[in-house]
């Protein structure tokens, strides 16, 4: 049975997690309650995912957010580098990436968008591939030394395990792996960067701290002092989505982590997230995700 990778039993308390992989065999459906950025190297295989099966090639970087399932097959010496994000902290201490431009297309913007089942490609330079896997490869060997001075009770932060490196190396690793593929984007827009306008990033901090709350359009566009239809095309600019929709987005990819970690019935983890109703939860979650509730928790639990 395929399983959902989850970030409290591979980040050790840091934000950022990674590996470099050469991949012969096929690596089946699963799922993930973080971000995860996988840019191909050399080699040829076909990624799958809700939206069907593509030949993957040198240079394409794959973006899929909490929630989203893949799969890679047909593997023949193919080189995968994964740099992983905690969702926790692209809600906190990460958040501020959604102010550069390119940087909130690539993470939230364009695998968020209606469609996409929150799954992005996009391609960069081969070298620019190459000089990010070099970098996910430096990432790997801090987060290994961490874990060595953890266990031999080495270094100032050892009793913390990798948190340590968490917040300070990995961290800078993480944007300079950024910077190389937004550099090297091949697709990349010319047109003038703009920062999140402050009402849609103060409404997103509100859906984020309580998506289960009965949110209504009027309720939050009175609360950042804005006319709805003018919050609502602030929305789409930022983010590509209506305000509701990037709440359902959100909303989505918490029942799919309930989905999983849980026992819950799915009508509860509906519930949980907010939709109440089981039907329409079922049809919100395959429409977003690209599985039903009972498909996606049979194909990615443990």
């Amino acid at each position: 049975m395929p399983t959902t990778l989850h970030e409290s039993r591979l980040f050790h308390g840091g934000p950022v997690w990674g590996g470099v992989h050469r991949l012969s065999v096929d690596v089946e459906p699963h799922a993930h309650d973080f971000l995860e950025i996988a840019v191909v190297g050399p080699g040829r295989g076909v990624h799958r995912t809700s939206q069907g099966e593509q030949a993957v090639r040198r240079g394409q970087v794959l973006v899929l957010r909490p929630g989203a399932w893949h799969a890679f097959g047909r593997c023949r010496d193919l080189v995968v580098a994964n740099c992983c994000v905690s969702a926790q902290a692209l809600r906190s201490e990460l958040a501020g990436l959604q102010q550069v431009p390119i940087l909130r297309e690539l993470l939230w913007t364009t695998p968020v968008a209606g469609g996409p089942h929150g799954v992005a490609m996009t391609q960069v330079e081969p070298a620019a591939a190459d000089e990010a896997i070099d970098e996910i490869g430096r990432l790997v060997q801090d987060l290994d030394r961490a874990a060595r001075d953890a266990d031999e009770g080495r270094g100032p932060r050892a009793a913390e395990g990798l948190r340590g490196v968490g917040t300070g190396r990995a961290v800078g690793r993480l944007v300079t792996v950024l910077g190389v593929l937004a550099d090297g984007r091949v697709d990349r827009d010319a047109g003038p960067e703009r920062v999140v306008h402050p009402a849609v990033a103060a409404t997103v901090a509100r859906f984020e701290a309580a998506p289960a709350e009965g949110w209504r359009l009027d309720e939050v566009a009175e609360a950042v002092s804005l006319d709805p239809a003018y919050l609502s095309r602030l929305f789409r600019r930022d983010t590509g989505l209506s305000p509701l929709g990037y709440l359902a987005r959100l909303r989505a990819e918490r029942a799919a982590t309930l989905l999983v970690e849980s026992d819950l019935p799915a009508a509860r983890v509906g519930a949980a997230v907010g939709w109440d109703d089981p039907t329409y939860f079922a049809r919100r979650f395959r429409d977003l995700v690209g599985l039903t509730p009972s498909d996606y928790r049979s194909r990615t639990r443990r």
